[in-house]
This record gives structure tokens, sequence and C-alpha cells, in this order.
């Protein structure tokens, strides 16, 4: 019986649909809580808490949620949601873990919630050594180069030269220290996942930022920041309230 979930989830629409369709499905379901990003979620589950299951986007504001299992031990079996990347997905199919594709359709939930009831324990325990595989294969993979294309060539740029990565439109590109801008043919997610998380950080929906490249900070309006790079960059860079202790442990 299902009876208590957490959402990991930023997309505020997102999660009010999740809740809304696990009401309908489940009546005495109670959600327990709605955390945004990579931070809260380790600080909540550092805590302690039960629960029947987490739903559990893939990508957060503050980078991919297998960062969570790097630093907390978590025994409540897992239900993935992901927008996009078939990478992931095909990485999900091959260890049997279950996932919901968005935007969630009830048929589709009202599968992964009967799969998950029919589980033994011993199920579930495989279930938390294959999430905890994955992470730590996320972890230990991270870019060296990135490949551009640039006129009629592909040309390799290395990461330790690269000052910004800014996403607009859908379309991303990535600024070097030198400030020459590439095209980059994958998401700011993907690369977040893939960056060395020690050099590179996801400042927000816009841009992931280089350690090497932060001139110097302002304090914003609201308790923010707002960051001056080495190089020019296309917008303002805003870190917000909500992650600026993260950012400060990360510059440190």
């Amino acid at each position: 019986m299902i009876n208590r979930v957490i959402i990991v989830e930023d997309e505020t629409a997102a999660a009010v649909n999740l809740r809304s369709m696990l009401s309908a499905i489940l009546p005495q379901v109670e959600v327990v809580e709605v955390l945004e990003s990579v931070e809260e979620a380790v600080a909540f589950f550092r805590g302690g808490v039960e629960a029947d299951v987490i739903f559990m986007d893939i990508h957060l504001a503050d980078g991919d949620s297998f960062r969570i299992f790097q630093s907390v031990d978590i025994d409540i079996p897992i239900i993935f949601t992901t927008a996009y990347d078939q990478y992931a997905l095909e990485a999900f199919k091959v260890n049997s873990i279950d996932y919901l594709l968005k935007p969630f359709k009830e048929e589709d939930l009202k599968r992964a919630i009967d799969k998950l009831q029919r589980l033994t324990a011993s199920e579930r325990v495989g279930d938390k050594e294959r999430v905890t595989k994955m992470a730590l294969e996320a972890s230990a993979e991270s870019l060296n180069t990135i490949l551009v294309r640039y006129k009629d060539k592909i040309v390799p740029v290395g990461v330790e030269d690269i000052a910004f990565f800014y996403t607009f439109s859908e379309r991303v590109t990535l600024t070097t220290l030198d400030g020459v801008t590439y095209p980059v043919d994958k998401t700011l997610e993907t690369l977040t996942q893939q960056l060395d998380a020690q050099k590179f950080f996801r400042a927000n929906r816009q841009f992931i930022v280089s350690r090497k490249a932060v001139k110097d900070i302002a304090v914003w309006f609201g308790s923010r920041l707002a960051l001056n790079l080495v190089v020019e960059t296309p917008e303002r860079i805003i870190i917000s309230k909500a992650r600026v202790p993260e950012f400060k442990r990360w510059l440190q």
C-alpha cells in the first residue's frame, strides 16, 4: 500500500500535476514533501524520513539527481521522471529502474505504481543497488573535451579553456576564456551531468560557469548574488537566494 510519497521536482507545474494525478489514483496518499533541488533533497533525506516511494526528476536546477545518492543513503523506492535525455532513458531500461516520461500520463503513473506494489523486499534492495551503481558511474564520468562546429569543421575545445555555457531559445553555446563562442550539441542538463562539479557550477537555468572564469561577485537585490566573469556574458548571471550557500561552498 502506498500512503506516503515524496516529490523531488523543480518545475512547479509538473509537481502540481503529479500531486493531482496521485490523489486521483490513490485517494489516501499523503505528499510528505516537495523538494526542488539537490541541496534541499540532501538536507531533507539526511534528517531521516519514512515514505513509500519518491518521484524524482532526473534533472534539477542545481544538477542531476544522481548527486543526491552520492551524498546520502536512501532506502525508499525511486520512480524517476524526465522530459527528455534518451541516454538516461536507455540507462534506466538496461538497469530495469522505473521512470515516467513528462508530460505525465495517468495510465503510465498507474503502471509505475502497480509495478512498485508488486515488488518484493529483495527486488527493492536490488533497485537500490542499481540506482547507487548508476550514481557512481555518473560521478565518475566527466568531459575533458567538447567537440563543436566551426564553419565547415569540427573542433575540439578543452573543458579547461571554457568560461561558461549558456542557453537561449533552446540553443546552447560555450564561450572560452579567450572570449570565443561556439554552438554546442548538448543541453545544459546533460552538461551538468558530465562536467566536473568541482570545476563547473549550474548558476541558473541559463548558465553553467567555470570556477576559473569567476572574476568577482556582487550582492544583488533580495539577497541574491550577481557574478562577473573574466569575459563578457550575454546577460547578467544571478544566483538565487536559495542557492547562495551552495555556491559559496563550491567557490571555496
